[in-house]
């Protein structure tokens, strides 16, 4: 490298740079290569230092330095949920256009583990990170978590499927609201009144945005359902469906449409109406989420709202390689939704 330190004969080199500015070689190379995707004040520290070091990199060192490893990182709370699957798996298809790989971390819904593998992905020199779920879906970010993703992040840029507050990540999410929205005015179509919301856990950010939609669309209408009864939270899993079906029909009710969380909670929800005599969709129609090959597997066909994996997994990659390049990206990116009507479904008795 070119460059002197004062009147010394040994040249400084981007190390030097970074060690005295207290930053990464990479986050030095980013301010050479006029890269937007570092913090002003380090842009200015940096600098800064180069001024005062006349410091003119070779292109060369300059290129050994911006070497990428054409990797992705991604970070998910359970692969064996079929939602995470297909977003994988659409990610994968993705990155592979952009002549990158894709490095799949799994943390089993263990948030403790997710600043392990993050630090397991740093390690492996990976150019971005894409988080799905864990504690992106939070609707309180932890902060401890937020701390260190800001220090991370300061080298690696980082998109999230949900959102993580105090921290500088982009975020690229499935329209939550719209897609209950989808599926409150179908079912009303259909004659429905009676409608269940179970399962999901309100802390969640998509879970939450859904169940607001899912109370702003019964209050249009003039509907009022008892929460106890009509709205159930729980897990996102068959037997979270089960009980909260076996417990409405416990309480004496019977809705005449429920919307599942998930295709898991769904298939719960179905055990239960079958085990009471009832038909689907004679007598209650079940909706659900995710669209994932669960919906034709079983009986009946379950209708189900769709994210477009495809679109999904496109807008994550094509945000994560323009963050890697130092270009400008929307903080916020949502994706839409579309309702694919199967057998579980059908108008109200009349």
């Amino acid at each position: 490298m070119d460059g002197n330190k004062g009147n010394e004969s040994k040249p400084v080199t981007i190390y030097d740079i970074a060690k005295e500015a207290n930053v990464s070689a990479a986050t030095v190379s980013r301010v050479l290569t006029n890269s937007t995707n570092v913090r002003k004040d380090k842009r200015d520290r940096i600098l800064q230092l180069i001024e005062k070091h006349n410091f003119r990199p070779n292109a060369m060192a300059r290129g050994l330095v911006d070497t990428r490893s054409k990797t992705i990182g991604i970070m998910v709370a359970d692969i064996r949920n079929p939602f995470y699957s297909e977003a994988f798996v659409a990610c994968e298809a993705a990155a592979r256009q952009y002549g990158y790989t894709v490095l799949l971390c799994n943390s089993y819904c263990d948030k403790e583990q997710e600043k392990i593998l993050l630090e397991k992905l740093a390690e492996k020199r990976v150019d971005a990170i894409i988080q799905m779920g864990g504690r992106a879906d939070e609707e309180r970010t932890n902060k401890d978590y937020a701390e260190y993703v800001n220090r991370m992040i300061q080298n690696i840029p980082m998109v999230v499927t949900g959102k993580l507050d105090g921290t500088e990540c982009y975020q690229v999410q499935i329209d939550a609201a719209q897609s209950m929205e989808l599926i409150m005015d179908y079912l009303e179509e259909l004659g429905h009144e009676k409608i269940a919301f179970l399962g999901g856990f309100s802390d969640v950010i998509s879970t939450a945005a859904k169940e607001a939609a899912y109370y702003r669309k019964l209050k249009e209408r003039g509907i009022e359902l008892p929460d106890a009864v009509y709205r159930q939270e729980g897990n996102y899993d068959h037997p979270t469906g089960y009980s909260a079906m076996n417990a409405i029909f416990a309480a004496g009710e019977r809705p005449t449409a429920v919307i599942a969380i998930n295709e898991m909670t769904a298939i719960g929800v179905m055990e239960s109406i079958k085990e009471y005599g009832l038909g689907i969709p004679g007598d209650i129609s079940v909706v659900s989420y995710d669209n994932t090959f669960l919906t034709e597997l079983v009986t009946p066909r379950l209708t189900s709202v769709d994210y477009d994996y495809g679109k999904f997994g496109e807008t994550l990659i094509c945000s994560v390689v323009a963050l890697i390049e130092g270009k400008e990206i929307p903080k916020i990116q949502y994706t839409g939704t579309r309702l694919v009507v199967r057998e579980t479904t059908g108008k109200v008795k009349g």
